[in-house]
């Protein structure tokens, strides 16, 4: 099946393979997954998720509305900062209530307390490569920090949030930490029912340890007598969609560079925003080298730099990686450039569009 450039293309095949060590973490240890929708929230493949995973968490009412709408089962909303409408909106179907701090906790707890609620911990450990998304970094809002304050709300709670994790594929280093979480909150998650150690585990990478990882938190929810949920977002779909381009034009500036018909600044931005290149499966082994760049006004639009086994041509596919988390849900419409469709290739190997834009949807994005 042809579809016409740019679009971004979801395979369902590599995304159970997530799916199932997902489940498997469930069998052994007990911990519970939810999908954390501020990575990934296209829910066209939601059917198949939710076979596997436990329901959804949030950073805001509309992610928190789509979960129960789209994905049901369990759905946790939380929010750093909800405004009176939020909380009236996510008590008529939230299962879980977390909040960010204690002063929003004391603002509307008379309008949620016959919800399960959770607060927010910042444990002041993290793993992070980017002081940007570092939730333990110098004067975060994220999260509370008093161990006094918090003991005093635990009458209040049913449960207990951290998230203090990004990109952490060593098991050592999460051993460590959960080590300091039991040691330091320990009576505390005694009196509660549940714990979220959120999410940034990549315990789906391969070659990673599972049975060690599932009786770390095995050990750790017998030991309290504590439901674990655990939230993962980039390892529920990490390696399961890319962003299929074409080549539009072929410049030279030093360096040979091709422009296809997408743009990071539109279309991939989480590597814009951290300053990383795109991945795509032909660059090992080429001897033609060129610079991959995006057709918007951005000067540094640029994908990155790539061998590949065949010099380009003006209709040229190039195919960018992971484009799954943190980059379907962060799309927009700068400059106007055409929108990625959406399509997935389903676990019989047929591929469904599922959305085209146009522009009348960029038309009413606006006003």
């Amino acid at each position: 099946m042809k579809i016409s450039t740019p679009y971004y293309l979801i395979d369902e095949k590599k995304l159970l393979r997530n799916l199932e060590v997902i489940q498997q973490v469930r069998q052994i240890s007990g911990a519970k997954s939810v999908l954390a929708l501020k990575c990934f929230s296209t829910w066209s493949v939601f059917d198949l998720m939710q076979q596997y995973m436990d329901g959804t968490t949030s950073s805001s009412l509309y992610e928190a509305r789509l979960g129960h709408e789209k994905f049901g089962k369990e759905t946790h909303a939380y929010c750093v900062g909800y405004s009176q409408e939020d909380i009236l909106a996510v008590t008529e179907f939230a299962d879980k209530i977390i909040f960010n701090s204690v002063s929003q906790l004391d603002r509307y707890y008379d309008m949620v307390k016959s919800a399960k609620l959770g607060l927010r911990v910042n444990p002041g450990i993290s793993h992070s490569h980017f002081d940007l998304a570092d939730p333990a970094r110098k004067h975060s809002r994220l999260g509370v920090v008093d161990r006094h304050v918090l003991k005093q709300q635990l009458h209040r709670l049913s449960g207990l949030m951290f998230h203090y994790n990004c990109e952490n594929d060593d098991i050592d280093t999460f051993s460590r930490q959960l080590d300091f979480i039991g040691e330091y909150y320990g009576d505390m998650l005694k009196q509660l029912q549940w714990v979220s150690l959120g999410g940034g585990l990549y315990f789906t990478k391969e070659g990673y340890p599972i049975e060690t990882f599932c009786k770390k938190l095995a050990d750790f929810a017998k030991t309290f007598d504590i439901q674990i949920y655990l939230e993962p977002g980039e390892s529920a779909i990490t390696g399961c969609a890319e962003l299929v381009t074409s080549v539009v034009d072929l410049v030279h500036n030093e360096t040979d560079i091709a422009i296809v018909d997408a743009s990071v600044e539109g279309h991939m931005l989480d590597l814009l925003i951290y300053r990383l290149s795109a991945k795509i499966d032909e660059s090992e082994g080429g001897t033609y080298q060129y610079m991959v760049a995006g057709r918007s006004c951005l000067a540094g639009d640029v994908f990155g730099t790539y061998h590949f086994q065949d010099k380009l041509q003006i209709g040229s596919e190039i195919r960018f990686a992971d484009a799954a988390g943190y980059t379907m849900v962060k799309k927009n419409w700068f400059n106007g450039l055409q929108m990625p469709a959406i399509a997935v290739r389903r676990l019989d190997d047929t591929v469904e569009v599922i959305r085209r834009f146009s522009y009348a949807d960029f038309l009413n994005s606006l006003s």
